[in-house]
C-alpha cells in the first residue's frame, strides 16, 4: 500500500469566495471560520468570502484567510476517515499542515499568522524588496547567478524552489531586477517579476523572523503526531521545540518544496491530497512527478466527489 499525505498551499492560492460552500454546508468547516473571527476580533469570514480583492490580497489578511480556509476543508474532509502518513504545507501552509498534526490549535495558529503577516510586511519598507519566478533555469546556476548580483548589486537569494524549472528568487529591487535581466546566463527562459508586498523568505526578512520568535515563545506548541515535512529542511519534524524553532527559519530561508515532495516520493508517498484553496500545488507535484496521484480538495463538490 503507497503512502498518503495532505498538503496545504500558501499565499498565491487565495480567492474571494473560498470556503464559501463548505461553510454554508459543513458545521464543522462553519465553526472554524466563527473561531476565526471571534480568535482576531474582526471579520475575517467576510473578506474571504466578499473581498474585495485588494483587501484579500494584504498580507496580513491573506495569512489567517488563507489557513481558516485550509482547516476549514480539513475539518470536513476528516469525515471521510483518511488518515495521512504525512503533511506537509507550501510556506504559510505549513501551519495548516502543523494544526491538521495535532502540534497547534487551530486559534493559536491562526492568530500567529496574523502576525506573522503583519511582522512580513513591515520588514522591509514597501518598494525596497521584490520576488521573481524564473522558468527554467537550474537551481545551482541561479544560485551562482545570485551570489554574484548579491555581490555586485544587491541582495538577492533562492526563496522557493517549487518543481524543476520554476524557481523563485527574493531580495532588493536592485538584485531582483538583476536577475529578472540576467537571468539567461542560469538556463532561465524568462523572469517574470511578482505583485508581492515584500521580499519574503529572503534575510532581508530577518527582522519579522526576530519578531516571529518572541510571538511564537507564547504559544503552546505540542510534538506532531503525524510527521510535518519541514519547508526549511525538506524532513519531517515531530519535537515542538525543533517545530518551533524551523518557523522561525522559515521566514528567511528558501521553501524547499520540490525537495520535500522527493523526500516524500522517496517513503512510498503515492497519493496526495491538496485541502484548500486552488490547485497550486497540484500543479507543482505533477511538475516532480507526473503518475503522483493528487486530489484537490477545495470545493464543496470535490469533498463530495472524494471516493
Amino acid at each position: 500500500m503507497g503512502k498518503i499525505a495532505f498538503v496545504f498551499p500558501g499565499q498565491g492560492a487565495q480567492a474571494v469566495g473560498m470556503g464559501k460552500d463548505v461553510y454554508a454546508a459543513v458545521p464543522a468547516s462553519r465553526r472554524i471560520f466563527d473561531l476565526a473571527d471571534e480568535t482576531l476580533g474582526f471579520p475575517l469570514t467576510e473578506i474571504a468570502f466578499g473581498g474585495p480583492d485588494e483587501q484579500l490580497k494584504q498580507t496580513v489578511n491573506t495569512q489567517p484567510a488563507l489557513l481558516t480556509t485550509s482547516v476549514a476543508f480539513y475539518e470536513a474532509f476528516k469525515e471521510k476517515g483518511v488518515r495521512p502518513d504525512f503533511v506537509a504545507g507550501h510556506s504559510l501552509g505549513e501551519y495548516s499542515a502543523l494544526v491538521a498534526a495535532g502540534a497547534i490549535s487551530f486559534e493559536q495558529a491562526v492568530a500567529t499568522v496574523r502576525a506573522r503577516g503583519q511582522f512580513m510586511e513591515e520588514a522591509v519598507p514597501g518598494g525596497q524588496g521584490a520576488m521573481a519566478a524564473a522558468l527554467g533555469a537550474e537551481r545551482e546556476a541561479l544560485r551562482s547567478l545570485c551570489e554574484a548580483i548579491s555581490a555586485e548589486t544587491g541582495l538577492v537569494e533562492l526563496a522557493n524552489v517549487n518543481c524543476p524549472g520554476q524557481i523563485v528568487v527574493s531580495g532588493s529591487k536592485e538584485g531582483v531586477e538583476a536577475v529578472v535581466q540576467r537571468g539567461k546566463e542560469a538556463g532561465a527562459k524568462r523572469v517574470i517579476p511578482l505583485e508581492v508586498s515584500g521580499p519574503f523568505h529572503s534575510s532581508l526578512m530577518k527582522p519579522a523572523a526576530e519578531r516571529l520568535a518572541q510571538t511564537l515563545q507564547n504559544v503552546a506548541l505540542q510534538n506532531a503526531a503525524i510527521p510535518v515535512v519541514a519547508n526549511v529542511t525538506a524532513r519531517p519534524v515531530a519535537e515542538a521545540d525543533q517545530i518551533r524553532e524551523l518557523l522561525v527559519r522559515q521566514v528567511y530561508s528558501p521553501v524547499l518544496w520540490e525537495d520535500s515532495i522527493q523526500w516524500l516520493l522517496e517513503q512510498g508517498t503515492d497519493t496526495f491530497v491538496e485541502i484548500g484553496s486552488g490547485t497550486v500545488l497540484a500543479g507543482l507535484i505533477k511538475k516532480i512527478d507526473k503518475s503522483a496521484r493528487i486530489v484537490s480538495i477545495n470545493s464543496l463538490d470535490a469533498l463530495q466527489a472524494f471516493a
